[in-house]
């Protein structure tokens, strides 16, 4: 049965969507069948596995319109496939909010195919939202990723409220799954600040495995190709490897 794992920072800029794009491939070609949900109504995940909406999206999904497997698509990449959004999610937060039970959609919906993979990742908006709700009642566990920039664990705080309120009256077995470092230099001083910082507060729950900056990596979605697919050799590419084997490892 999959691991269903949430990333989620309501900050935008954080390496969100490139961290579920390359996660997602890193855990794929290490034979892993993986699952990327894309639930941010930008559809960038989508864009980022070279896959345009064509039929059933996580809209029609949210609202009850299509069931997962019929949005369900396959990428270039064996053992990845993805549920793709596009804009229209937006207004289905709209649309959900007088239903009863509107937290629980996505996770009635991915019951559904959660025998079918290893590891479903779901991409969440950057906002505390209620499609960012469903995202974490659906979820085992949260990955958060964090920049290393001035502020970077300013907002860390609602972010947490939010997942202790849906532990409380949501998903009760709801976990952190990991926070990742992103956009690091370890030449510079702030970012080995913010390392030091994230690593006092979230303790070994940080991974050991950081992101750095990378112009290759800043590249690879204008080409609607996960990194491992545009340059495989960058250090990037290597990085997204190497946190998907801790991935594997903590939950093998």
């Amino acid at each position: 049965m999959a691991k269903i794992i949430s990333i989620s920072n309501q900050k935008g800029g954080v390496g969100k969507t490139t961290t579920a794009v390359n996660l997602c491939a890193s855990l794929a070609v290490a034979e892993k069948k993986t699952l990327l949900v894309d639930l941010d109504p930008q559809g960038n995940a989508s864009s980022g596995v070279g896959v345009t909406p064509n039929g059933g999206t996580s809209y029609e999904l949210m609202l009850g319109l299509s069931t997962a497997v019929e949005c369900i698509k396959k990428t270039a990449i064996g053992f990845l496939d993805i549920l793709p959004s596009d804009r229209r999610l937006a207004g289905a937060e709209v649309e959900l909010v007088g239903e009863k039970d509107r937290e629980h959609f996505l996770k009635k919906a991915l019951g559904t195919i959660r025998e079918e993979y290893d590891f479903v990742v779901i991409d969440t908006p950057p906002s505390l939202s209620l499609l960012t709700l469903n995202a974490l009642t659906a979820s085992d566990t949260v990955l958060i990723p964090i920049q290393c920039e001035y502020y970077a664990l300013e907002g860390l705080s609602q972010l947490l409220s939010t997942v202790q309120l849906v532990q409380r009256g949501l998903n009760p077995d709801l976990r952190l799954e990991g926070v990742l470092l992103t956009m690091y230099d370890r030449r510079l001083r702030l970012s080995n600040s913010v390392a030091d910082e994230a690593i006092d507060f979230f303790g070994e729950t940080v991974y050991q495995t950081k992101i750095p900056r990378n112009v290759r990596l800043s590249e690879a979605p204008s080409f609607g190709k996960p990194i491992l697919l545009y340059d495989v050799e960058c250090i990037g590419s290597r990085s997204y490897l190497e946190l998907a084997k801790e991935v594997i490892s903590k939950n093998s």
